[in-house]
């Protein structure tokens, strides 16, 4: 499924072509399903294929900690609740969570894994975390999540820039002032251009990038504006940019989600609780 031709996979799992092909026929032959069509040297999964690979990510995840789960057993250590998020919110909100989660239950240790939105989907298919926090929808649509509660994107302009001190602010009066925009694989982008489009004034932009935490500090170096939100604004940074309200009305809802399994950490109904008081308090101001 990820390396699209059988060679490349079964170099990924140190087989021989040949074995590899030979395991595939096998699966395919007990349970009596197609997995893949063969085009050539390419592997085409069908669509019970497609069905079968979270699962099988899912069953391999569990195989992969077996060694991690008889170390925790002999060290006798405290199992760490695992946390999984997309960057833009690991500064404004995962981090403090974590630690106010720290005073409160300073024996449980966190395993906190940070990845970009696009490849946040696959690790959710793994099974391998406790607790996850995103900007929803999640992107994997077999997950519930459970909302925190929803924030209004603002203009991100410098501390000083004229416009900072404005109540409120339209697409006309940002012309002359560059756009820094997040990529088109973000949440954020995706509502903003929606959003415009639906109000007959698209933005131009001038600079691009894939994380919140650089748009932030390309605007703190007075390169121009993004949009942001108090929850997921850098504390590093926010002293240094004002939030102005935007005329067009944009959203940005959050929430958490636990693993679809039974067994469930023993800490996260805790560190939900707490995730949900900072995330109030960060909306709160």
């Amino acid at each position: 499924m990820e390396e699209g031709t059988l060679a490349r996979a079964a170099d990924r799992v140190n087989l021989s072509q040949s074995a590899a092909s030979r395991l595939l026929q096998i699966l395919e032959e007990e349970f009596d399903v197609t997995l893949f069509r063969r085009d050539k040297k390419r592997l085409i999964p069908t669509p019970e294929g497609e069905q079968f690979y979270p699962e099988a990510l899912r069953i391999l995840a569990q195989v992969d900690q077996i060694p991690d789960f008889f170390a925790q057993i002999r060290s006798d250590a405290p199992v760490p609740l695992r946390l999984i998020c997309h960057t833009r919110i690991v500064n404004g909100l995962v981090l403090p969570a974590i630690a106010q989660f720290a005073n409160v239950e300073p024996d449980t240790p966190v395993k906190l894994e940070i990845y970009p939105r696009r490849d946040l989907g696959r690790r959710i298919m793994n099974d391998r975390f406790d607790l996850g926090i995103s900007a929803l929808p999640v992107p994997v649509e077999t997950i519930k999540p459970n909302v925190l509660g929803k924030t209004a994107l603002q203009v991100a302009l410098p501390k000083d820039h004229p416009l900072a001190r404005r109540d409120i602010l339209e697409p006309a009066d940002l012309v002359d002032v560059p756009y820094i925009a997040l990529d088109d694989t973000t949440v954020i982008r995706r509502i903003v251009d929606q959003v415009m489009h639906r109000a007959g004034a698209p933005l131009t932009i001038k600079h691009e990038v894939s994380v919140g935490s650089a748009a932030y500090r390309l605007v703190k170096s007075k390169l121009g504006f993004t949009f942001a939100d108090s929850v997921a604004l850098d504390p590093e940074v926010a002293q240094d940019i004002t939030l102005v309200p935007w005329r067009h009305e944009m959203n940005v809802p959050f929430g958490y989600f636990l693993p679809p399994r039974r067994d469930r950490h023993p800490r996260a109904d805790a560190f939900a609780r707490v995730l949900q008081d900072v995330f109030d308090s960060k909306l709160a101001g």
